[in-house]
């Protein structure tokens, strides 16, 4: 799969354009393992200085479980392979699904070496995003054969669907009082 490299990505720009919200607060996140100190909390606090680090055998997991089926467009990861070098993930597999007994893998990722954001996009075989209850991101292998992992930050992504109603529907009010109601300031 081909990614976009890290210098080009910014999540944070398509959630200020309005494209996308980011919806991980509203999910449980859970970790195969993890040192203490660097767990869920590092893992989401929107700090690249942070981190989670697992603490056991791979593959290395981050589970996440939304209470509703929700509808995921984008994954974000954000590694740094200057700073943790061995600690850096050089392959993952995203899994998703209903709940731990029905995931399936949809996506394997290779990083060479990756400092910055990685963008993962999430579609189905028509090219649209997925619904899913469950996201299971597998650290299957780091660099120079690592041991643990470090992951800096990640980021689920849901589009912002807006209504596509014409703006001709709001033009045909017929009184004064209508129409001083038909745009929007």
């Amino acid at each position: 799969m081909s990614l976009k490299r890290a210098s080009n990505v910014d999540p944070i720009k398509n959630e200020r354009a309005g494209n996308v919200r980011e919806v991980g607060s509203q999910a449980i996140w859970s970790l195969s393992s993890c040192k203490p100190g660097f767990g869920v909390d590092q893992l989401r606090d929107d700090r690249a200085d942070t981190y989670w680090q697992s603490d056991g055998q791979l593959p290395h997991l981050v589970n996440i479980q939304f209470q509703r089926k929700t509808t995921i467009s984008d994954i974000y990861i954000y590694t740094d392979y200057k700073l943790d070098e061995s600690y850096t993930p050089s392959r993952i597999s995203i899994r998703v699904g209903t709940h731990f007994n029905d995931i399936q893998e949809i996506e394997v990722i290779t990083l060479s070496e990756p400092s910055g954001w990685v963008h993962v996009p999430i579609k189905d075989i028509r090219d649209k995003p997925i619904r899913v209850f469950m996201i299971q991101i597998a650290v299957t292998s780091n660099h120079q054969n690592g041991r643990d992992t470090h992951m800096r930050q990640i980021k689920i992504h849901s589009p912002i669907e807006t209504p596509n109603i014409p703006m001709d529907n709001f033009l045909n009010f017929t009184t004064v009082e209508l129409q001083q109601h038909a745009t929007i300031r």
